[in-house]
Protein backbone atom coordinates (compact mmCIF):
# COMPACT_ATOMS: atom_id res chain seq x y z
CA UNK A 1 0.00 0.00 0.00
CA UNK A 2 0.94 3.26 -0.53
CA UNK A 3 2.92 5.26 2.47
CA UNK A 4 0.69 8.38 2.75
CA UNK A 5 -3.13 7.51 1.03
CA UNK A 6 -4.90 10.26 0.18
CA UNK A 7 -8.55 11.46 1.59
CA UNK A 8 -11.06 12.78 -1.25
CA UNK A 9 -14.59 13.39 -1.39
CA UNK A 10 -16.89 11.95 -4.33
CA UNK A 11 -20.11 13.94 -5.76
CA UNK A 12 -22.33 12.73 -2.61
CA UNK A 13 -19.70 14.55 -0.06
CA UNK A 14 -18.58 11.40 1.21
CA UNK A 15 -15.12 11.05 1.95
CA UNK A 16 -13.10 8.01 0.32
CA UNK A 17 -9.95 6.90 1.01
CA UNK A 18 -7.47 6.66 -2.29
CA UNK A 19 -4.33 4.19 -2.07
CA UNK A 20 -2.01 2.55 -3.97
CA UNK A 21 -1.77 -1.25 -3.77
CA UNK A 22 1.49 -2.57 -5.92
CA UNK A 23 3.36 -2.71 -8.03
CA UNK A 24 5.89 -3.98 -5.16
CA UNK A 25 3.10 -5.23 -3.55
CA UNK A 26 3.39 -9.40 -3.28
CA UNK A 27 -0.44 -10.32 -3.84
CA UNK A 28 -0.47 -8.39 -6.84
CA UNK A 29 1.55 -11.22 -9.00
CA UNK A 30 3.70 -8.72 -10.59
CA UNK A 31 4.61 -5.00 -11.38
CA UNK A 32 0.78 -4.17 -11.09
CA UNK A 33 -0.37 -1.35 -9.56
CA UNK A 34 -4.18 -0.44 -8.96
CA UNK A 35 -5.36 2.59 -7.47
CA UNK A 36 -8.34 2.24 -5.20
CA UNK A 37 -11.04 4.28 -3.64
CA UNK A 38 -12.19 2.92 -0.38
CA UNK A 39 -15.33 3.72 1.62
CA UNK A 40 -13.51 1.86 4.87
CA UNK A 41 -13.14 -1.48 3.76
CA UNK A 42 -15.64 -1.78 0.74
CA UNK A 43 -14.02 -0.61 -2.83
CA UNK A 44 -15.82 2.50 -4.83
CA UNK A 45 -13.27 2.20 -7.66
CA UNK A 46 -10.34 0.67 -8.69
CA UNK A 47 -8.00 1.03 -11.96
CA UNK A 48 -4.96 -1.25 -13.08
CA UNK A 49 -2.18 1.20 -13.76
CA UNK A 50 0.37 -0.88 -16.28
CA UNK A 51 3.20 -0.47 -17.91
CA UNK A 52 6.19 -0.63 -15.46
CA UNK A 53 7.85 -3.68 -17.23
CA UNK A 54 8.33 -1.61 -20.26
CA UNK A 55 9.46 -4.10 -22.61
CA UNK A 56 8.56 -3.36 -26.22
CA UNK A 57 8.69 -6.80 -27.20
CA UNK A 58 6.40 -6.23 -30.36
CA UNK A 59 8.09 -3.68 -31.90
CA UNK A 60 11.79 -5.37 -31.04
CA UNK A 61 10.24 -8.22 -32.75
CA UNK A 62 10.25 -6.55 -35.82
CA UNK A 63 13.69 -5.50 -36.29
CA UNK A 64 14.64 -9.82 -35.57
CA UNK A 65 14.40 -12.31 -38.22
CA UNK A 66 11.78 -14.56 -38.01
CA UNK A 67 13.36 -17.46 -36.10
CA UNK A 68 14.77 -14.88 -33.86
CA UNK A 69 11.70 -13.86 -32.75
CA UNK A 70 10.53 -17.18 -30.70
CA UNK A 71 13.11 -16.02 -27.94
CA UNK A 72 11.10 -12.76 -27.50
CA UNK A 73 7.75 -14.62 -27.31
CA UNK A 74 9.34 -17.04 -24.37
CA UNK A 75 9.42 -13.80 -22.16
CA UNK A 76 5.86 -12.53 -22.83
CA UNK A 77 4.19 -15.35 -20.72
CA UNK A 78 7.24 -16.74 -18.73
CA UNK A 79 4.60 -19.32 -17.16
CA UNK A 80 3.58 -20.64 -21.08
CA UNK A 81 6.99 -20.22 -22.59
CA UNK A 82 6.14 -22.92 -25.41
CA UNK A 83 2.72 -22.32 -25.72
CA UNK A 84 4.15 -18.75 -26.73
CA UNK A 85 6.48 -20.29 -29.20
CA UNK A 86 3.61 -22.11 -30.36
CA UNK A 87 1.31 -19.39 -30.89
CA UNK A 88 4.07 -17.30 -33.28
CA UNK A 89 5.42 -20.65 -34.85
CA UNK A 90 1.48 -21.44 -36.10
CA UNK A 91 1.25 -17.71 -37.63
CA UNK A 92 4.58 -17.56 -39.19
CA UNK A 93 3.66 -21.35 -40.80
CA UNK A 94 0.60 -19.88 -42.36
CA UNK A 95 2.34 -17.09 -43.66
CA UNK A 96 4.76 -19.64 -45.05
CA UNK A 97 2.50 -22.61 -45.99
CA UNK A 98 4.81 -25.73 -44.98
CA UNK A 99 3.28 -28.95 -43.65
CA UNK A 100 4.28 -29.87 -40.38
CA UNK A 101 5.19 -33.80 -40.04
CA UNK A 102 2.81 -35.63 -37.53
CA UNK A 103 5.51 -36.74 -34.64
CA UNK A 104 5.98 -32.91 -34.39
CA UNK A 105 2.16 -31.79 -34.82
CA UNK A 106 1.58 -34.75 -31.60
CA UNK A 107 5.19 -33.34 -29.33
CA UNK A 108 3.67 -30.18 -29.44
CA UNK A 109 0.52 -30.67 -28.39
CA UNK A 110 2.28 -32.60 -25.84
CA UNK A 111 4.46 -29.92 -24.53
CA UNK A 112 2.22 -27.45 -24.81
CA UNK A 113 -0.44 -29.27 -22.18
CA UNK A 114 3.00 -30.03 -19.92
CA UNK A 115 3.61 -25.86 -20.18
CA UNK A 116 -0.26 -25.40 -18.96
CA UNK A 117 -0.07 -27.72 -16.26
CA UNK A 118 3.27 -25.78 -15.16
CA UNK A 119 0.96 -22.69 -15.34
CA UNK A 120 -1.83 -23.78 -13.35
CA UNK A 121 0.35 -25.28 -10.70
CA UNK A 122 1.50 -22.00 -10.19
CA UNK A 123 -1.65 -20.56 -9.93
CA UNK A 124 -3.72 -22.86 -7.98
CA UNK A 125 -0.48 -22.66 -5.40
CA UNK A 126 -0.15 -19.19 -5.34
CA UNK A 127 -3.50 -18.05 -4.96
CA UNK A 128 -4.12 -20.66 -1.94
CA UNK A 129 -1.30 -19.15 -0.15
CA UNK A 130 -1.99 -15.61 -1.22
CA UNK A 131 -5.49 -16.60 0.80
CA UNK A 132 -3.66 -18.64 3.59
CA UNK A 133 -3.41 -22.03 2.54
CA UNK A 134 0.05 -22.55 2.53
CA UNK A 135 0.77 -26.18 2.44
CA UNK A 136 -1.16 -26.69 -1.44
CA UNK A 137 1.69 -23.75 -2.50
CA UNK A 138 4.55 -26.25 -1.77
CA UNK A 139 2.83 -29.18 -2.87
CA UNK A 140 2.03 -27.50 -6.48
CA UNK A 141 5.91 -26.15 -6.53
CA UNK A 142 7.03 -29.80 -5.92
CA UNK A 143 5.47 -31.14 -9.29
CA UNK A 144 6.42 -27.60 -11.03
CA UNK A 145 9.52 -28.58 -10.60
CA UNK A 146 9.84 -31.96 -11.83
CA UNK A 147 8.04 -30.65 -15.06
CA UNK A 148 10.72 -28.21 -15.12
CA UNK A 149 13.34 -30.72 -15.00
CA UNK A 150 11.53 -32.49 -17.98
CA UNK A 151 11.93 -29.29 -20.11
CA UNK A 152 15.35 -28.68 -18.97
CA UNK A 153 16.22 -32.69 -19.86
CA UNK A 154 14.70 -32.09 -23.54
CA UNK A 155 15.70 -28.35 -24.48
CA UNK A 156 18.76 -27.27 -21.82
CA UNK A 157 16.39 -24.64 -20.54
CA UNK A 158 13.97 -24.88 -17.45
CA UNK A 159 11.68 -21.74 -18.69
CA UNK A 160 12.90 -19.85 -21.64
CA UNK A 161 13.52 -22.77 -24.14
CA UNK A 162 12.18 -21.51 -27.50
CA UNK A 163 12.09 -25.36 -28.81
CA UNK A 164 9.04 -24.69 -30.91
CA UNK A 165 10.09 -23.27 -34.20
CA UNK A 166 8.62 -22.09 -37.08
CA UNK A 167 8.61 -25.30 -38.95
CA UNK A 168 8.76 -28.06 -36.05
CA UNK A 169 10.82 -28.07 -33.14
CA UNK A 170 14.19 -27.78 -32.24
CA UNK A 171 15.18 -31.43 -31.82
CA UNK A 172 13.06 -35.09 -30.97
CA UNK A 173 12.40 -36.53 -28.00
CA UNK A 174 14.12 -39.48 -27.41
CA UNK A 175 12.93 -42.81 -25.45
CA UNK A 176 14.24 -42.14 -22.11
CA UNK A 177 12.73 -38.87 -22.07
CA UNK A 178 9.06 -39.93 -22.47
CA UNK A 179 9.58 -42.31 -19.88
CA UNK A 180 10.32 -39.57 -17.46
CA UNK A 181 7.36 -38.19 -18.41
CA UNK A 182 5.40 -40.99 -18.49
CA UNK A 183 6.22 -41.47 -14.84
CA UNK A 184 5.32 -37.40 -13.84
CA UNK A 185 2.03 -38.01 -15.91
CA UNK A 186 1.22 -41.42 -14.02
CA UNK A 187 1.90 -39.59 -10.68
CA UNK A 188 -0.37 -36.56 -11.45
CA UNK A 189 -3.86 -37.54 -10.99
CA UNK A 190 -2.76 -38.99 -7.05
CA UNK A 191 -1.15 -35.08 -6.62
CA UNK A 192 -4.16 -33.24 -8.04
CA UNK A 193 -6.35 -35.25 -5.39
CA UNK A 194 -3.64 -34.36 -3.02
CA UNK A 195 -3.69 -30.10 -3.70
CA UNK A 196 -7.50 -30.65 -3.32
CA UNK A 197 -7.92 -32.50 -0.29
CA UNK A 198 -6.01 -28.93 0.49
CA UNK A 199 -7.98 -26.22 -0.80
CA UNK A 200 -11.71 -27.66 -2.38
CA UNK A 201 -13.38 -28.22 1.01
CA UNK A 202 -11.03 -25.96 2.71
CA UNK A 203 -13.72 -23.45 4.85
CA UNK A 204 -11.77 -20.50 5.21
CA UNK A 205 -10.76 -20.73 1.88
CA UNK A 206 -14.71 -21.30 0.44
CA UNK A 207 -15.77 -18.08 2.50
CA UNK A 208 -12.70 -15.93 0.80
CA UNK A 209 -13.60 -17.05 -2.36
CA UNK A 210 -17.32 -18.04 -2.83
CA UNK A 211 -19.24 -14.79 -4.05
CA UNK A 212 -16.48 -13.06 -4.41
CA UNK A 213 -15.23 -11.68 -7.82
CA UNK A 214 -18.75 -12.26 -9.69
CA UNK A 215 -17.60 -11.67 -13.47
CA UNK A 216 -21.26 -12.58 -15.16
CA UNK A 217 -20.88 -14.36 -18.85
CA UNK A 218 -22.42 -11.47 -20.60
CA UNK A 219 -19.67 -9.17 -19.16
CA UNK A 220 -17.28 -11.36 -19.89
CA UNK A 221 -18.04 -11.59 -23.68
CA UNK A 222 -18.50 -7.88 -23.59
CA UNK A 223 -14.80 -7.39 -22.52
CA UNK A 224 -13.24 -9.60 -24.36
CA UNK A 225 -12.30 -12.08 -21.25
CA UNK A 226 -11.52 -15.39 -22.21
CA UNK A 227 -9.42 -18.80 -20.39
CA UNK A 228 -10.68 -20.11 -17.36
CA UNK A 229 -12.40 -16.55 -16.16
CA UNK A 230 -15.30 -17.09 -19.02
CA UNK A 231 -15.64 -20.57 -18.61
CA UNK A 232 -16.23 -20.54 -14.88
CA UNK A 233 -19.22 -18.37 -15.94
CA UNK A 234 -20.28 -21.14 -18.19
CA UNK A 235 -19.30 -20.63 -21.84
CA UNK A 236 -17.92 -23.55 -23.02
CA UNK A 237 -15.31 -22.07 -24.99
CA UNK A 238 -11.65 -23.29 -25.34
CA UNK A 239 -9.55 -23.04 -29.16
CA UNK A 240 -8.29 -26.16 -28.78
CA UNK A 241 -12.19 -27.41 -29.59
CA UNK A 242 -13.88 -24.57 -31.16
CA UNK A 243 -10.92 -23.67 -33.52
CA UNK A 244 -8.51 -26.88 -33.08
CA UNK A 245 -4.71 -26.41 -34.40
CA UNK A 246 -1.84 -28.85 -34.09
CA UNK A 247 -3.78 -31.83 -34.15
CA UNK A 248 -5.80 -31.11 -31.25
CA UNK A 249 -9.01 -32.62 -33.01
CA UNK A 250 -7.47 -36.02 -32.51
CA UNK A 251 -7.54 -36.05 -28.59
CA UNK A 252 -10.35 -36.83 -26.49
CA UNK A 253 -11.12 -34.05 -23.62
CA UNK A 254 -13.34 -32.11 -21.50
CA UNK A 255 -13.97 -28.51 -21.95
CA UNK A 256 -14.07 -27.78 -17.91
CA UNK A 257 -17.31 -25.27 -17.42
CA UNK A 258 -18.64 -23.60 -13.78
CA UNK A 259 -21.62 -21.23 -13.04
CA UNK A 260 -20.73 -19.58 -10.19
CA UNK A 261 -18.39 -17.23 -12.40
CA UNK A 262 -16.28 -16.21 -8.92
CA UNK A 263 -13.05 -16.84 -7.43
CA UNK A 264 -14.05 -20.37 -6.40
CA UNK A 265 -15.16 -21.61 -9.78
CA UNK A 266 -12.28 -20.23 -11.44
CA UNK A 267 -10.16 -22.45 -8.93
CA UNK A 268 -12.59 -25.24 -9.68
CA UNK A 269 -12.04 -25.02 -14.08
CA UNK A 270 -8.48 -24.70 -13.56
CA UNK A 271 -8.36 -27.91 -11.00
CA UNK A 272 -10.66 -29.55 -13.69
CA UNK A 273 -8.32 -28.29 -16.40
CA UNK A 274 -5.23 -29.82 -14.46
CA UNK A 275 -6.91 -33.72 -14.71
CA UNK A 276 -7.82 -32.59 -18.84
CA UNK A 277 -4.25 -31.87 -19.72
CA UNK A 278 -2.62 -34.82 -18.01
CA UNK A 279 -5.03 -37.30 -20.06
CA UNK A 280 -4.24 -35.29 -23.26
CA UNK A 281 -0.88 -35.82 -22.39
CA UNK A 282 -0.99 -39.37 -21.60
CA UNK A 283 -3.30 -39.66 -25.17
CA UNK A 284 0.06 -38.14 -26.50
CA UNK A 285 2.66 -40.38 -24.60
CA UNK A 286 0.30 -43.34 -26.48
CA UNK A 287 0.38 -42.14 -29.79
CA UNK A 288 4.24 -41.26 -29.94
CA UNK A 289 5.04 -44.85 -29.81
CA UNK A 290 3.49 -45.42 -32.83
CA UNK A 291 4.70 -42.60 -34.75
CA UNK A 292 8.06 -41.84 -36.03
CA UNK A 293 10.10 -39.67 -38.78
CA UNK A 294 11.20 -36.40 -38.87
CA UNK A 295 10.02 -33.20 -35.95
CA UNK A 296 10.85 -30.27 -38.67
CA UNK A 297 9.78 -29.42 -42.21
CA UNK A 298 11.06 -30.15 -44.88
CA UNK A 299 10.54 -27.27 -46.71
CA UNK A 300 14.54 -26.55 -47.24
CA UNK A 301 13.26 -22.26 -47.41
CA UNK A 302 12.23 -23.04 -43.64
CA UNK A 303 14.01 -25.57 -42.32
CA UNK A 304 17.90 -26.56 -42.88
CA UNK A 305 18.79 -30.36 -43.50
CA UNK A 306 19.09 -32.74 -40.68
CA UNK A 307 23.48 -32.85 -39.44
CA UNK A 308 23.36 -36.15 -41.28
CA UNK A 309 22.81 -34.40 -44.58
CA UNK A 310 24.80 -31.90 -43.81
CA UNK A 311 28.38 -33.76 -43.27
CA UNK A 312 27.76 -35.04 -46.42
CA UNK A 313 26.58 -32.05 -48.78
CA UNK A 314 28.36 -29.27 -49.45
CA UNK A 315 25.50 -28.06 -51.63
CA UNK A 316 22.95 -28.62 -47.90
CA UNK A 317 25.63 -26.95 -45.91
CA UNK A 318 25.68 -24.05 -48.22
CA UNK A 319 22.05 -24.11 -48.31
CA UNK A 320 21.82 -24.03 -44.43
CA UNK A 321 24.57 -20.75 -44.13
CA UNK A 322 22.49 -18.95 -46.50
CA UNK A 323 18.89 -19.43 -44.69
CA UNK A 324 21.05 -19.00 -41.03
CA UNK A 325 22.41 -15.68 -42.59
CA UNK A 326 19.60 -14.17 -44.28
CA UNK A 327 16.49 -15.99 -42.61
CA UNK A 328 13.01 -17.55 -43.74
CA UNK A 329 11.24 -15.20 -46.57
CA UNK A 330 7.43 -15.90 -45.99
CA UNK A 331 5.85 -14.54 -49.37
CA UNK A 332 3.96 -10.95 -48.58
CA UNK A 333 0.84 -11.37 -46.79
CA UNK A 334 -0.42 -11.12 -43.04
CA UNK A 335 -1.74 -13.87 -40.75
CA UNK A 336 -3.37 -14.25 -37.34
CA UNK A 337 -3.48 -17.71 -35.13
CA UNK A 338 -4.69 -18.01 -32.02
CA UNK A 339 -4.04 -20.64 -29.56
CA UNK A 340 -5.51 -21.58 -26.18
CA UNK A 341 -2.90 -20.75 -23.25
CA UNK A 342 -3.38 -21.62 -19.51
CA UNK A 343 -5.00 -18.07 -19.08
CA UNK A 344 -7.39 -17.47 -22.27
CA UNK A 345 -6.82 -16.70 -26.22
CA UNK A 346 -3.06 -15.89 -26.90
CA UNK A 347 -2.83 -14.78 -30.68
CA UNK A 348 0.22 -13.56 -32.62
CA UNK A 349 -0.82 -11.29 -35.60
CA UNK A 350 2.31 -10.81 -38.07
CA UNK A 351 2.44 -8.81 -41.74
CA UNK A 352 5.27 -10.16 -43.89
CA UNK A 353 6.48 -7.95 -46.60
CA UNK A 354 8.56 -10.55 -48.52
CA UNK A 355 11.46 -10.05 -46.61
CA UNK A 356 13.49 -11.98 -43.53
CA UNK A 357 12.23 -9.99 -40.86
CA UNK A 358 8.40 -9.31 -39.60
CA UNK A 359 6.60 -5.87 -41.34
CA UNK A 360 4.49 -5.81 -38.10
CA UNK A 361 3.84 -8.55 -35.20
CA UNK A 362 1.37 -8.04 -32.80
CA UNK A 363 0.23 -10.04 -29.85
CA UNK A 364 -3.36 -10.56 -28.45
CA UNK A 365 -2.36 -11.54 -25.11
CA UNK A 366 -4.98 -12.88 -22.56
CA UNK A 367 -3.51 -10.89 -19.37
CA UNK A 368 -4.00 -7.26 -20.88
CA UNK A 369 -7.64 -8.38 -21.46
CA UNK A 370 -8.56 -10.20 -18.94
CA UNK A 371 -7.11 -7.53 -15.80
CA UNK A 372 -9.88 -4.93 -17.59
CA UNK A 373 -12.83 -6.57 -16.19
CA UNK A 374 -10.91 -6.60 -12.56
CA UNK A 375 -13.47 -3.28 -11.95
CA UNK A 376 -16.06 -5.35 -12.86
CA UNK A 377 -15.44 -8.07 -10.09
CA UNK A 378 -14.06 -5.72 -7.56
CA UNK A 379 -16.27 -2.54 -6.99
CA UNK A 380 -18.57 -3.30 -4.14
CA UNK A 381 -16.82 -5.81 -2.23
CA UNK A 382 -14.29 -5.84 0.21
CA UNK A 383 -10.13 -4.19 -0.35
CA UNK A 384 -9.31 -7.79 1.47
CA UNK A 385 -11.20 -9.92 -1.54
CA UNK A 386 -8.46 -7.98 -4.25
CA UNK A 387 -6.00 -10.38 -3.29
CA UNK A 388 -8.48 -13.01 -3.76
CA UNK A 389 -10.01 -11.50 -7.61
CA UNK A 390 -5.91 -10.78 -8.46
CA UNK A 391 -5.19 -14.39 -7.86
CA UNK A 392 -8.34 -15.83 -9.69
CA UNK A 393 -7.77 -14.00 -12.81
CA UNK A 394 -4.18 -15.42 -12.76
CA UNK A 395 -1.98 -12.25 -14.72
CA UNK A 396 1.51 -12.75 -16.15
CA UNK A 397 2.53 -9.20 -16.04
CA UNK A 398 4.93 -9.76 -19.67
CA UNK A 399 1.96 -10.68 -20.77
CA UNK A 400 0.33 -7.46 -20.02
CA UNK A 401 3.40 -5.31 -20.94
CA UNK A 402 4.44 -6.56 -24.24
Amino acid sequence: MSAQPQIETNENGDQLLHVNMGPQHPSTHGVLRLELDLDGEIVRRIQPVIGYLHTGMEKTCETLKYVQCVTVTDRMDYLNPLGNNLAYSLAVEQLLGCDIPERAQILRVLLAELTRINSHLVSIGSGAIDLGVTSVFLYCLREREKVLDLFELLTGQRMMSSFIRPGGLADDADDAWLAKCRTLIDAMPGHIDEYEDCVTENPFFKERTIGVGVLKADDAIAMGVSGPLLRAAGVAHDLRKTNPYSGYEKFEFKVATEQGADCYARYKVRVAELREAVRICDQALRMLKDVGGPVKTKDRKVMPPPREELATSMEALIHHFKLWTEGMRPPAGQSYVGVESPRGELGFFVVSDGSGKPLRMRARTPSFCNLQAISKMAVGGLIADVVAIIASIDPVMGDVDR
